[in-house]
């Protein structure tokens, strides 16, 4: 069975001690690709000291986090846009708005997701979006922006079966990740309304860890708990989750 990661900070100092040791754990149970998702510059280098010891198998994107959206983020964009001209990235991400940790910088993260909207545009890559209680927010940019050539993940996907329906006709995917095994994730009345065609799979590592890893350290090993979980709750065999979910990655992600 093979699984891929779309969504991993593989690279976070959390994993300094058996970064190794984890990414080996993932592959051994069939995750054969962990998409790294960028924060802000300070995330950089070590996202791609990661890329570079386990090529092939960890690979970045790059964008601004809409939490690391401050005053100065037209300088955290010109870094973004000055990587995106050097090399080639799987995705712009992750990017989007954040109304869950402080809801000051909701203009600024609005603008800096309309200006990475236009960067994926113009490198022709997907986007991964961040929506923390702010769906309605990320949404409409998208929406307003949507001109045929945009496609990506919302990320974390934990919305209503409505919101759902959204991301779809968008065109966009749901990036379903540990929230779908927690008993009051939600997301169990919401997943048996879904098609396998409109998701991917992810972990978020190393936050939001599946049961019964609740609290801990989440890490892409974990990735198959997440399988399982949806292939119950769309009444689906796992092995045609695993197939599915890694075959909308890899159309997704050209890199």
């Amino acid at each position: 069975m093979t699984l891929i990661d779309s969504h991993a900070h593989i690279y976070s100092e959390k994993f300094d001690e058996d970064r190794a040791d984890a990414v080996a754990r993932a592959q051994e149970k069939g995750v054969k690709r962990i998409y790294m998702p960028n924060i802000d510059h300070t995330s950089i280098d070590a996202m791609l000291e990661a890329e570079e010891k386990y090529p092939g198998v960890c690979l970045p994107m790059m964008g601004l986090h809409p939490t690391s959206v401050g005053k100065d983020f037209e300088r955290e964009l010109y870094i973004v846009e000055e990587w995106l001209g050097k090399r080639k990235f799987a995705a712009l991400g992750e990017c989007g708005t954040d109304l869950y940790w402080d809801k000051s910088f909701l203009p600024q993260q609005q603008e800096a997701l309309k200006v990475q909207v236009e960067l994926a545009k113009k490198h022709q890559l997907p986007i991964v979006l961040h929506s923390r209680d702010s769906f309605s927010e990320t949404y409409e940019i998208l929406a307003a922006a949507q001109d045929g050539t945009l496609r990506g993940i919302f990320h974390c996907f934990s919305g209503t079966p409505e919101e759902a329906q959204k991301v779809k006709e968008l065109g966009f995917l749901m990036g379903i990740g540990g929230v779908a095994t927690f008993k009051n994730g939600g997301l169990d009345k919401v997943l048996p309304q879904v098609q396998l065609e409109d998701l991917v799979l992810e972990t978020d590592c190393p936050y939001l860890a599946p049961t019964p890893h609740r609290g801990k350290r989440n890490e892409p090993v974990y990735l198959p708990l997440i399988a399982n979980r949806v292939a119950e709750l769309l009444q689906q065999p796992v092995e045609t989750v695993a197939e599915k979910t890694t075959e909308n990655a890899l159309n997704l992600f050209k890199l």
